[in-house]
């Protein structure tokens, strides 16, 4: 079973998931499943082990990652049973997004600008972090890992998109200035201009 789960998440990291949370579960069940003397996926074992979580939810997301690995077994060998999904009935709920509005997004970029210490980078780091996400619609991360050679004349260069490949986002609308003293003393990264609410949404 153990073999089974290696190969399973050999070929998921392969296509760009991390499946590091997914890896602790499914060899959490295979120690389940082996101690049953169960060499191929049971569908009533996934349920007893998915029901020893705490929640409804947790039971849920259990039970699903098992359903994924069981899938992935089945193509190569009918003998792995198919667990059912819906088991536990459990259907997740969303909070409705907020959308930020253009003075929303100003007024967050101006509180930035006040944080303390006035005199150190942090003000401007903040302020033009949000400036960049909401000019661009990068994820958080993808903006942290942003450095000086990214920004081109041709658009921004993402090194480490949501499936860890590289990606690129085209000129924009707007101009996107390099604040080279910043720049110059925090080697991590490039930020913007200490103007960055005008720079970045004004088109």
């Amino acid at each position: 079973m153990m073999s089974a789960v290696e190969s399973y998440l050999a070929a998921c990291r392969a296509a760009g998931f991390k499946m590091s949370n997914v890896e602790y579960l499914l060899r959490s069940f295979a120690r389940f499943a082996v101690n049953r003397g169960e060499t191929h996926v049971r569908a009533q074992t996934a349920i007893d082990w998915a029901t020893e979580a705490a929640s409804v939810a947790q039971r849920d997301a259990r039970l699903k990652t098992v359903c994924r690995f069981a899938r992935y077994l089945f193509i190569e060998d009918q003998n792995h049973e198919l667990p059912p999904v819906r088991y536990f009935a459990y259907r997740k709920t969303r909070r409705a997004p907020y959308i930020y509005t253009r003075t929303d997004i100003e007024q967050l970029i101006d509180a930035a600008l006040k944080l303390e210490p006035t005199n150190a980078l942090r003000p401007q780091t903040y302020a033009s972090l949000i400036a960049l996400l909401s000019a661009t619609g990068l994820r958080v991360s993808e903006a942290l890992n942003l450095r000086s050679a990214d920004i081109t004349p041709e658009g921004l260069v993402i090194r480490k998109s949501k499936f860890q490949n590289y990606a690129a986002f085209e000129a924009m609308p707007i101009r996107l200035e390099l604040d080279h003293e910043y720049a110059s003393s925090e080697p991590r990264g490039t930020m913007l201009t200490s103007r960055p609410a005008r720079h970045s949404l004004d088109a």
